[in-house]
């Protein structure tokens, strides 16, 4: 069976978790939590980062953290991708801002760049940009058509940790990164998320929330100058903001902390697979809707994507896919503005439409074989002929 993820977990891992388990005092977030961050940043090249229950709250805590410390509105524009997973912009609407739905594009699965020119208003206050399926987007076009206006950019990193524009990381381009630790992910704390951000106050103000708005969570270095402001309250019951409880703990911190050692060559073997379903396809090029990325060594694959040109085409792909017990699902959510519960934000979306229809993936990560690649032949073949 070829499945989406793997168990990333070795025996040695449970068995240092079990130990660890055994011999902390504090299974809650702690000491770990802040070990697993510095570790993390120092990964990522990040000056700071927030460790969370998940990447999805990681993005509510982004826009939540933003929209408090920019000074945004409600019904402030935010410009996001329709084709993401729902929790890059539910957190949008949530916090009374506007979401602003772009299409996607073949070159890098992020945003349309020639509908986002259009799309920017005098009440646009940032964009918040998702790095699909491992692809780093075009950072370069973007920064050109903001320039000049105070436009932030947020950047949901939750499938492309590792990946790069010229030497610098996913995650350091805006306010603030989100990553995700989920099971099927790169690197995996069973659940969980983090911020990376190189902007003191969004790291403070973002730490306050992720707790509930407890002061006690600043750096113990201005803890005296708040209890002599608010000597009226107890310091360890004083909430400067508003928040949530988004904490992690140590327990998942310890796993991501044997995961961090893990993360570069579980990279760099999802990329080697990359390439290989790349020279695979190309035999077959005429029946795909190609994703031309520029450069395939800044990429951090997260599963290998296959767009058809024709729905006859995935059916049989699909059928035989099944026959074989491969795992796939369809292509991130395709196209968002085709939920439901979004049917508000209903708009047209010509290359999301595409995906969404005749988009599916299958998994790509550090346990791949030879014969795997053997079987996607056999199937694509079969699929073609």
């Amino acid at each position: 069976m070829w499945k989406l993820q793997e168990n990333a977990f070795t025996k040695q891992d449970l068995k240092s978790l079990s130990k660890y388990i055994l011999k902390t005092k504090k299974l809650t977030q702690g000491d770990e939590v802040e070990k697993f961050e510095r570790k993390f940043s120092k990964w990522n090249n990040s000056k700071y980062s927030i460790l969370v229950n998940s990447g999805s709250s990681a993005n509510l805590l982004i826009i939540n953290t933003a929209k408090e410390l920019f000074g945004w509105k409600d019904n402030d524009e935010i410009i996001v991708p329709s084709l993401t997973w729902p929790t890059t912009v539910n957190p949008v609407f949530q916090a009374n801002l506007k979401p602003i739905f772009i299409d996607t594009n073949f070159d890098d699965l992020s945003i349309n760049y020639e509908e986002l020119k259009k799309k920017i208003s005098k009440r646009t206050k940032a964009i918040f940009l998702a790095h699909i399926l491992g692809f780093p987007a075009n950072i370069k076009k973007i920064n050109k058509i903001i320039k000049g206006k105070n436009i932030k950019i947020l950047e949901d990193c939750c499938e492309s940790i590792g990946a790069t524009v010229g030497k610098k990381k996913v995650g350091n381009f805006g306010v603030a990164g989100s990553f995700s630790f989920y099971w099927g992910h790169h690197m995996t704390t069973i659940e969980g998320g983090m911020i990376c951000t190189n902007n003191l106050n969004f790291y403070n103000l973002c730490k306050m929330k992720r707790s509930h708005g407890f002061a006690r969570d600043l750096d113990k270095k201005i803890h005296y100058k708040l209890k002599k402001k608010y000597s009226d309250i107890n310091f360890n019951f004083l909430f400067l903001t508003d928040g949530f409880n988004l904490r992690s703990t140590n327990l998942n911190a310890f796993l991501g902390i044997r995961q961090l050692k893990k993360l570069n060559n579980f990279i760099i073997l999802r990329n080697r697979n990359y390439k290989k379903y790349v020279e695979i396809l190309k035999k077959y090029k005429k029946y795909f809707f190609p994703i031309q990325h520029q450069n395939l060594n800044s990429i951090s694959s997260f599963a290998l994507p296959f767009i058809f040109k024709e729905k006859k085409h995935l059916d049989k792909f699909i059928i035989l896919l099944n026959n074989y017990n491969i795992e796939y699902r369809s292509l991130i959510a395709g196209d968002l503005t085709k939920q439901p519960y979004l049917n508000k934000y209903k708009k047209k979306n010509p290359i999301a439409d595409i995906i969404h229809k005749k988009g599916i993936y299958i998994g790509n990560n550090q346990f791949i074989s030879h014969k795997n690649f053997l079987i996607l032949k056999k199937l694509l073949f079969m699929t073609f002929n």
